[in-house]
Parts: structure tokens; sequence; C-alpha cells
């Protein structure tokens, strides 16, 4: 009977937690990296602000190479200024390659890419919890073509909003 009895306490405790812990204002209570908690609609038109401005700050690399260029550390100092203003707001980096090369190789050179935009970001003071990578390697490029512009054009990493979700 203790056993019972003591089932039936912790299952009144839970459901009281979960109704304690309620709130009107919440829309949502998943973030992409499973952490709990809401947002509010403010959070939402915060988020597609910094999504409008980090659409403009794609920064682009060399052929096979990594290291982040004069204009790509000026536009990563602009979107650290920002994604720091709204702690709620996680961004995905996603690093990119031109079509040349092998799939494997093309999808650990846009890990490199996506990770030195990371680090810079962190290093100027954005949470390590704000930010995600991946790395999509030659499968999306900005530009079809097989010429240097538009290899040009797909030697990059993209900034998106994942949370709060902005659709």
């Amino acid at each position: 009977m203790n056993k019972a009895l003591r089932y039936a306490f912790m299952a009144v405790m839970l459901l009281a937690m979960a109704v304690a812990t309620g709130c009107a204002k919440k829309v949502g209570t998943d973030t992409p990296t499973g952490e709990g908690g809401g947002y509010t609609q403010a959070d939402v038109e915060n988020a597609r602000k910094v999504q409008a401005v980090l659409s403009n700050k794609t920064i682009y690399f060399a052929f096979d190479r990594y290291e982040i260029k004069p204009e790509g550390k000026e536009a990563l100092n602009q979107s650290a200024a920002l994604i720091k203003q709204f702690p709620i707001v996680r961004v995905l980096i996603e690093g990119h390659t031109d079509n040349r090369g092998t799939a494997e190789y093309n999808l650990a050179l846009g890990e490199r890419r996506a990770r030195a935009a990371y680090e810079y970001l962190v290093n100027l003071g954005v949470r390590p919890e704000q930010l995600e990578m991946v790395s999509y390697g030659k499968e999306r490029p900005a530009v079809e073509g097989n010429n240097e512009s538009a290899w040009a054009k797909n030697r990059r990493c993209e900034f998106r909003v994942v949370f709060p979700p902005i659709n």
C-alpha cells in the first residue's frame, strides 16, 4: 500500500508542477536542441528581424579554403552583435562548397567552413548554445554552373534562424 501511495503522490506532484509552470504567453515549447521553455510573439518577431539581417550576411571563401576573409569577418562582427542582443534566437550555420571534388571531401570542407564561422562568432561572445552547424557540401548550390563565377558564389556559409520558428 505504501508503494501505491508514493506513486499517487508523485503523480499529483508532477501534475501540480506542470500546471504551475504553464504560461498563457507561450507560443511554443521546444527548441531545436531539445531545450524546454516557451517563446512569445515578440520573440518570433525578433527572430524574423534577425533572419532578415542574417540573410544578407553570407560569407564567401577562396577555393579549397576555410579561412575567413576580411569582408567575412566584418559580416560576422555585425552578425555577432545582433545575435547577442536576442539570447532566445538559435542560428544554424550552413557550410557549402562548389561542385568540384568528391561528396565526402566537400562535406568535410563545408563543415570546416561552418566551424570557422562558429568559432569566430563564439570568440566574439555569442553563446555556443545559440549556434548550430551543418555542412551541405556541394548539394545545395546557390548558383548553377561550372565556371569561376558560379563556383565563387557556392563557396559560402549562410545563416538561418532555426528558433524560434519564424514560418
